[in-house]
């Protein structure tokens, strides 16, 4: 049984951390990293699921292209 608690509750971080990153993407980062998402504010929550799930992506896309900006400056 410790096992089988110890990696729900992995996966309960894992999702509390995804959440975390989809609120602060949604509300920050999507305008910078889709710049024709301006403005359309239906369709986001819908990305939740998503974002919770490949979290470690989207961080990994976000920075990725933040630095391509920076450079470009």
């Amino acid at each position: 049984m410790q096992t089988a608690e110890l990696l729900i509750e992995i996966g309960l971080y894992y999702l509390y951390c995804g959440g975390a990153v989809a609120a602060i993407f949604l509300v920050i980062g999507i305008e910078r990293v889709e710049p024709s998402a301006q403005g359309s504010y239906a369709f986001r929550p819908l990305l939740i699921p998503g974002i919770c799930l490949i979290w470690p992506l989207v961080l990994y896309r976000w920075f990725h292209l933040e630095r391509e900006k920076e450079a470009e400056e």
